[in-house]
């Protein structure tokens, strides 16, 4: 699985802008997610919310880093669905949580997020979420 080459390009530029704050950028999408799904905020009630901001961060820059080949973080991402599945979250809710980090990007980058980059980072979150509820769903049929 592999994603266009001016999709990886979009990116990467805009991982370079948003990785000078990596927490400002975890912290904001936190805040977007639990203000557009407050449904959600019990599931992280015994989270070390600290700790998940850096695991975002770290997911993010690894699925950056392999945006031109996105074979190496398959079988990763297939196990943190199936994690996700354990925690109760539905195939559902994956566009949610893609609403709220496309927004929390735009608010990072303010003028430079254009449609072209909206779009691109749209695409490497579908790739993500795709592969994460296919770990999910592997992980429901042999559980």
């Amino acid at each position: 699985m592999n994603l266009p080459t001016d999709t990886v390009a979009l990116i990467r530029e805009s991982w370079a802008v948003l990785a000078r704050d990596p927490d400002a950028l975890a912290a904001g999408f936190y805040n977007e997610f639990f203000r557009v799904a407050p449904q959600f905020r019990p599931m992280f009630a015994g989270t070390d919310l600290p700790a998940q901001r850096k695991k975002l961060v770290a997911a993010l820059a690894l699925v950056v880093r392999h945006a031109d080949n996105l074979r190496p973080v398959i079988e990763p991402l297939r196990e943190m669905g199936s994690r996700h599945s354990d925690y109760g979250v539905t195939d559902d809710d994956y566009a949610v949580v893609g609403a709220a980090l496309l927004t929390t990007m735009e608010r990072q980058l303010g003028p430079i997020f254009s449609v072209a980059m909206r779009d691109a980072w749209a695409a490497a979150y579908g790739a993500v979420a795709t592969t994460m509820q296919a770990g999910a769903a592997t992980h429901r049929n042999v559980a």
